[in-house]
């Protein structure tokens, strides 16, 4: 079957290739976004592989559909960028890869906590620079601390294990309760209780309307003063202005992202010759105790590999007839 990737650069090839070494699929790669501009280049291609900053809304949607794509091939677990109503109206087959290595994220969520506590990206240039001073480095002990796990899904219940394994004291909120986390010590409290008793928050929730800006002003309000947020989850989880003002102010004390609101204009592009147009994200990079990662808590050979065998088992079961069990629609 007849595939446009969009979004793709030299790695997506690589693993994607890989994958279809037998030739079950003809891939053809396109760098751009997809976007409605941009939609009219999979006309004649029965389905579409998007990645997590590619547009899926209505006006996409109906493009792709005049030209005949009738399967999105969604190389990502989270899918709050497709309209899936209008994607159920038109007929669409949806599909995700839900689990391509949680253990890639919940790893990077526990790196941008030692590296924010231990100061490890300024020491790296000071050491560079032959300045072995120690001052504005101290750190804390992650052992006795508390951490509030704000989703316990897959990723969230990995965090835990590794957190526990520190030593930490851990806290939960969850709209559907983990028995694997309870067995850890994690206790399951209101999300007031886990602002207001958190030493570190983590977000790993899904994006929805009712988890859009979980962290506001109000919940900073509510959170221990100098605490330390870190969001590998979606960037939309956590209002950015709210953010700055409370970096501002001191009442958070360390901000580890790997998600960012508006991030499909600036991440998995090499901006590095131009001005940053975004005057909020130019903002944040401005704090001493902000770490921001490009959205690469998934990139790992591991994950890769995952993401592109299960994405051709999506499509290869969509030309089949059949169902793989990943759709959404």
């Amino acid at each position: 079957m007849r595939v446009a990737f969009f979004s793709t650069h030299s790695y997506d090839r690589q693993f994607f290739d890989a994958a279809n070494q037998a030739g079950a699929h003809e891939l053809q790669y396109f760098e751009a976004r997809l976007t409605r501009d941009t939609a009219r280049l999979a006309a004649g291609f029965p389905a579409v592989c998007a990645f997590v900053n590619d547009s899926l809304a209505r006006p996409v949607l109906e493009i792709l559909h005049v030209g005949g794509t009738r399967m999105i091939a969604l190389r990502s677990a989270g899918f709050n960028h497709v309209d899936l109503d209008t994607a159920r109206d038109l007929g669409f087959t949806v599909a995700r890869v839900p689990a391509y290595s949680p253990h890639a994220v919940a790893e990077h969520t526990v790196a941008l906590m030692l590296s924010l506590d231990r100061r490890l990206y300024r020491s790296y240039q000071r050491v560079r620079e032959g300045n072995f001073a120690l001052d504005g480095l101290l750190g804390f002990d992650l052992h006795g601390r508390t951490v509030g796990i704000v989703g316990t899904g897959r990723i969230g219940r990995l965090v835990a294990r590794i957190l526990h394994g520190f030593g930490c004291a851990l806290l939960g909120y969850d709209i559907a309760p983990d028995d694997s986390c309870r067995t850890l010590g994690l206790e399951y409290v209101p999300l007031a209780e886990l602002w207001a008793r958190s030493d570190i928050i983590t977000l790993h929730a899904p994006l929805t309307p009712d988890t859009r800006h979980l962290i506001d002003a109000a919940a900073l309000a509510r959170t221990k003063r100098g605490v330390m947020i870190i969001n590998t989850g979606r960037g939309a989880l956590v209002d950015t202005r709210a953010l700055i003002d409370g970096l501002k102010s001191g009442q958070i004390g360390y901000l580890g992202l790997d998600v960012y609101e508006e991030e499909e204009h600036l991440f998995f592009e090499d901006l590095s010759n131009q001005v940053l147009q975004d005057d909020v994200f130019a903002r944040l990079l401005t704090f001493p105790n902000v770490v921001v990662t490009a959205h690469q808590g998934f990139f790992t050979r591991d994950a890769l590999r995952a993401i592109a065998e299960t994405t051709l088992a999506n499509l290869t079961a969509f030309e089949r007839g059949g169902r793989s069990g990943t759709e959404l629609l």
